[in-house]
């Protein structure tokens, strides 16, 4: 025979489950917003990366600056700077350089 307080504590495990299960998707509601609002900032934060990125090339676009097209037809008029060109070696120069290749050979 069952008894009431068979009853009152089967009627307790079953309130005590529903409040389980209610609160399980309550959490699960509340963890389905934070996807979604994590979601929605995903976008916006990869958006904004597009379009940093697009103007970061633009500025480095700008900041290069365009090398004119070598003209050869005039490149023999044009004089080469004096301090471009190598200097000549000086005599203590190749003496030290003619000094080093006989070390080396003797």
């Amino acid at each position: 025979m069952v008894s009431l307080n068979s009853i009152n504590s089967l009627q307790n495990a079953v309130a005590f489950a529903e409040r389980k299960v209610q609160q399980g998707r309550d959490q699960v509601a509340q963890d389905e917003d934070r996807l979604d609002e994590s979601r929605a900032a995903l976008e916006r934060n990869q958006q904004e990366l597009g379009r940093t990125k697009l103007e970061r090339d633009r500025a480095q676009a700008q900041a290069t600056p365009t090398l004119a097209t070598p003209r050869l037809d005039r490149a023999i008029e044009q004089r080469v700077p004096s301090d471009a060109l190598p200097k000549a070696p000086t005599l203590n120069t190749l003496g030290q350089t003619i000094g080093k290749l006989i070390n080396v050979e003797a």
